[in-house]
């Protein structure tokens, strides 16, 4: 069960951010809103949310999940793939110290928390643009200092591993149709996403609720059949940057 999350404001410069996503300029005040509903959703969960301020020298450092891969032994702290985006992991540090135990990502290897799934005791690593396989054998190690299996999958479609699948609890995926067939998640159940609606495997579960994108109504139909309580959120500005919703959080 998770007990905690830290988030961080967006800033003002945020769509000065990496993006591809060619979906529109991103609006300020639209960003604060979805982030401020996606902080109340959190807490309505049973969260305690830390809220970080804006860091005004990295558009994209409410992205926090790439900062650091948080277990429930160890909190490790990531050297992000993007050289535009190494220095947000120093003030996630000192925040998780006060709840784990840390470990850090030495360059030049290089890890982002967006290629990390965790799915019970086992850990999928994505090896992406972001994360090398370095990154990957260092994080690894750590993991299996503290008692956790791992496995890499090679990122093809997406910028993140979670951009494609993500953990629904029970032994279940949620998966693009692409990633499926992949034989790291042959002993999971799944839930195949239509195509055309990939974003949505961008869903976060969290104690038996799930928080899924509005604006898929394949996916939405899907996740309501588990039985789980569903809570559809608006990120159209964080899409735009080339975001989701595990993204703006490290939970834990």
């Amino acid at each position: 069960m998770f007990r905690h999350a830290v988030v961080r404001t967006p800033g003002r410069n945020f769509s000065l951010g990496l993006t591809t996503a060619n979906l529109g300029s991103p609006e300020f005040g639209l960003i604060l809103e979805q982030h401020d509903a996606y902080v109340r959703t959190l807490r309505s969960l049973g969260l305690e949310v830390i809220v970080l301020d804006a860091e005004p020298a990295y558009p994209d450092a409410y992205f926090v999940e790439d900062t650091a891969v948080v277990t429930p032994n160890v909190a490790v702290i990531t050297n992000p793939g993007a050289p535009s985006r190494r220095g947000e992991e120093k003030t996630i540090e000192p925040v998780l110290a006060r709840f784990r135990k840390t470990a850090r990502i030495a360059p030049p290897a290089t890890v982002e928390g967006g290629d990390v799934l965790m799915a019970g005791n086992h850990f999928f690593i994505g090896i992406s643009e972001r994360t090398n396989s370095e990154g990957a054998r260092q994080l690894g190690r750590v993991l299996e200092e503290h008692g956790h299996t791992w496995t890499t999958v090679q990122v093809g479609d997406g910028l993140h591993l979670k951009s494609s699948v993500n953990f629904l609890g029970r032994d279940t995926l949620l998966i693009t149709e692409s990633l499926a067939g992949h034989r790291a998640f042959r002993n999971f159940k799944k839930v195949v996403l239509d195509r055309g609606e990939d974003y949505a495997a961008n869903t976060l579960w969290i104690n038996d609720s799930l928080l899924t994108p509005a604006g898929f109504p394949g996916a939405r139909r899907k996740l309501s059949a588990l039985g789980l309580p569903l809570f559809e959120l608006n990120v159209s500005e964080v899409r735009k940057m080339d975001g989701g919703l595990t993204c703006l959080s490290l939970r834990f």
